[in-house]
C-alpha cells in the first residue's frame, strides 16, 4: 500500500467512516434509468456494443436510457453504423461484483466494450494492486464472452471533487481515485486492445447529478461523445482488430 495513503488511513480512520456513514445515510438513492438495455439501430457496417458496469453506466442520474451514456453512445455511432448494443450494469457494483455477473453470461460476440467501474471499487478502500488484478481478470472475462473485442475502460471520475463528500473523505478517496487511474494507465499501455477513456469532463458541480454523486445528463452526453470519437478513431468499418497475446499478471507500483 502506498505510504502516504496507509498513513492517512491509520490517522483519519475514526473520521472516515464516521463520514462515510453519513454519507450513505443523507444521500438520496437514485432510480436507475428507464428504458431498453439491448436493440439495434443505425445504418452501415456492423458494430456490436457492449457497455459494462456500475450505477453510471446503468444511467442513473438520467431519467431515461435515451438521456444517459448508452442512449447518446448508441445514436452517436449509429450515424456510421447499424449499431447491435447491449447494457450490462447495475447500481452498486463493484469489479468483483461484475466478474461474478459476467460468468453467468452466454458468450456474446462484441467488437467494441466500454467499462465503467471503479468508484464502488474506491469507496470499498480496495487495495491498488487488488483492483489492478482484478482489471486484467475483466478484460480476460471480456475476451472469453465478446471473443476479440477492443476495450475501453473509463478512467475512474474525480471522486475528490464530488459535492456530495466532506472532507477530508472527500480528499482521501479522491487521492485513492488518481492512483487507480495512474496504475491503469501504466498496466493498460502495452495491451493493443485495451485503453483508458477520460472524457476529461470540466470539473463543474452543474455537470453532476441531484445527489452529488453521479454524473448529470450533460456529463452522461461528453462521457459519450468522447466514447464515441474513440470508438470510430479505431476504425471498425476496416475490419476487426486481431486477439493480442494475453497480457502478464498485473502489478502496482
Amino acid at each position: 500500500m502506498d505510504l502516504a495513503h496507509l498513513l492517512a488511513t491509520v490517522a483519519l480512520g475514526p473520521v472516515l467512516l464516521m463520514q462515510g456513514r453519513g454519507v450513505r445515510r443523507r444521500t438520496p438513492r437514485l432510480p436507475e434509468a428507464a428504458g431498453p438495455r439491448t436493440g439495434q439501430c443505425g445504418v452501415g457496417p456492423d458494430l456490436r456494443l457492449l457497455i459494462v458496469g456500475d450505477s453510471a453506466a446503468a444511467g442513473v442520474g438520467c431519467e431515461h436510457q435515451d438521456d444517459a451514456l448508452c442512449g447518446h453512445l448508441v445514436h452517436q455511432l449509429a450515424a456510421q453504423h447499424t449499431v447491435h448494443w447491449r447494457l450490462e450494469a447495475q447500481t452498486g457494483r463493484t469489479t468483483a461484483d461484475t466478474l461474478a455477473h459476467l460468468r453467468t453470461l452466454a458468450p456474446q460476440p462484441a467488437d467494441a466494450v466500454l467499462v465503467s467501474l471503479g468508484v464502488n471499487d474506491v469507496t470499498a478502500g480496495l487495495h491498488t494492486a487488488t483492483w489492478l488484478a482484478q482489471q486484467a481478470e475483466l478484460v480476460t472475462q471480456l475476451r472469453t464472452l465478446c471473443g476479440t473485442p477492443r476495450i475501453w475502460l473509463t478512467a475512474v471520475p474525480p471522486v475528490g471533487h464530488f459535492p456530495a463528500l466532506p472532507q477530508p473523505l472527500r480528499a482521501y478517496l479522491g487521492a485513492q481515485a488518481r492512483r487507480f487511474n495512474r496504475a491503469l494507465a501504466r498496466w493498460s499501455a502495452s495491451l493493443p486492445d485495451v485503453h483508458v477513456l477520460d472524457p476529461g469532463l470540466p470539473l463543474d458541480t452543474a455537470l453532476m447529478a441531484s445527489d452529488g454523486f453521479h454524473p448529470g445528463p450533460a456529463a452522461h452526453r461528453a462521457w459519450a461523445h468522447a466514447a464515441a470519437q474513440a470508438i470510430r478513431d479505431a476504425g471498425f468499418s476496416a475490419g476487426r482488430p486481431p486477439r493480442p497475446t494475453p497480457p502478464a499478471p498485473a502489478s502496482a507500483a
